[in-house]
């Protein structure tokens, strides 16, 4: 009689096991990617700028801010079956779909170069020399394509994204301290003299938080995967735990720049060769060598989904066949433009002296006026009823939304007064 009890809650688990993946997909993997190599070294050196304090409570209040866009732009998707450039050209004109896809294009690109310094600077550790490093990210980046099918690829990138767990498994190997995380949430403190420093890096968190390609690579992942309107709830849970797995991860991650505080000289212009080499000399090459590999899945994940964004967003505007269910010689200018800007932001980061702290400003800079106005055409074509239909926005989402946009829109002022 145990036995068989035993064997009926093995099988109740294993169908809670399959219920639970079954939900993952396009918004698991649009949020993991947002921890890309450039967020990991960012939030990395906020906690090792800031310690145990202030950034811990306030990443995870970023989820509001993730979820209010990704889950109107998994909305959009599976309820209008047409894609947000679409759908901006239809309802206010063929410039701002221009103006938002060449901005993208350019903003991907300069992502790219980024993933692709971050996966090298993740197997440099292991001894290989950089141009090897940018070799393998660049194979793999290139392999995904290769697969059979939309349900295949997604499969793959899920498992990628799952790999962000070996942030947590690095943190809890420093050792943290569980009783100062507790207390930030009261004290929200913020080391002295490192208060005239809040704002800038308050900046780049909310920037972190979500970045223009995951409003489009989600939009259109969800209309590739064939999602319909009965299938929205599964939307809305995909997109939850992304959401969630995506703020912890970054908070462990900020542990794990918390365990380095005072040890890294000039730690505004520490990039990730200073943070790993600080992991290794503390707390062992184990820690440091994951990091390492931690870096290179993060930046692998991200050049992933940052090329299919573009793709699809160009093959959306042009009219060109672009399902992932597609082979290449069935959507050859499709695949075209995920090779060409793969191949080439590898090949231009291997250009010596290559300005890597201006790039990444630039992508910040792009970022901000590409956003503000994605956020508010994908707000307001989700509050149209002639393209939503009875899922329009509620007039609670309607405010959740506008908030988010005079949010992120007055964090882009700021930091062009910050950076100029």
């Amino acid at each position: 009689m145990g036995k068989h009890k035993l064997q009926g809650e093995k099988r109740s688990v294993k169908r809670s096991l399959f219920m639970v993946l079954g939900l993952l997909g396009p918004g698991l993997v649009a949020a993991l990617a947002d921890n890309d190599a450039g967020g990991v070294i960012s939030y990395a050196v906020t906690g090792a700028k800031f310690g145990v304090g202030l950034f811990i409570p306030l990443t995870l209040l970023m989820v509001l801010i993730t979820y209010t866009v990704q889950e109107m732009a998994m909305r959009l998707g599976v309820v209008a079956e047409d894609s947000y450039n679409t759908l901006v050209k239809q309802k206010y004109g063929k410039f701002w779909m221009i103006y938002q896809l060449l901005s993208l294009v350019v903003e991907n690109f300069i992502t790219l170069m980024t993933e692709f310094i971050g996966m090298s600077a993740g197997l440099v550790i292991l001894g290989l020399p950089m141009w090897a490093a940018v070799l393998i990210g660049l194979v793999l980046v290139l392999a995904i394509a290769l697969f059979r099918g939309y349900a295949t690829k997604e499969k793959i990138a899920v498992g990628v994204g799952c790999l962000n767990i070996v942030f947590i498994i690095i943190a809890c190997m420093t050792k943290p301290d569980w009783n100062a995380i507790a207390n930030s949430f009261i004290t929200w403190a913020v080391p002295s003299g490192e208060h005239g420093n809040v704002i800038w890096y308050m900046i780049a968190l909310v920037g972190n938080a979500i970045a223009p390609w995951m409003i489009f690579y989600q939009n259109s992942a969800y209309i590739n995967k064939g999602s319909k309107k009965e299938d929205l709830r599964k939307g809305k849970m995909d997109t939850v735990i992304g959401c969630v797995l995506q703020v912890v991860i970054a908070v462990f991650i900020i542990l794990i720049g918390a365990a380095l505080f005072g040890c890294i000289p000039d730690i505004e212009n520490a990039g990730p060769s200073e943070l790993i080499g600080a992991l290794q000399e503390k707390f062992g090459f184990v820690p440091a060598m994951l990091f390492g590999i931690g870096l290179f899945d993060a930046g692998l994940l991200a050049a992933i989904t940052v090329s299919l964004s573009s793709s699809w967003s160009v093959a959306e505007a042009f009219g060109w066949s672009k399902s992932l269910d597609d082979s290449i010689t069935k959507a050859p200018k499709f695949y075209g433009v995920y090779f060409g800007c793969v191949i080439a932001a590898a090949v231009v980061v291997m250009i010596p002296g290559l300005p890597l702290n201006h790039l990444a400003i630039l992508v910040q800079v792009i970022s901000g006026i590409l956003m503000t106005p994605i956020l508010v055409f994908l707000t307001l074509l989700t509050s149209r009823k002639d393209v939503m239909g009875e899922y329009q926005n509620t007039m609670f989402q309607k405010i959740k939304a506008w908030i988010v946009v005079a949010v992120l829109g007055g964090v882009s002022i700021l930091s062009f007064v910050t950076l100029f």
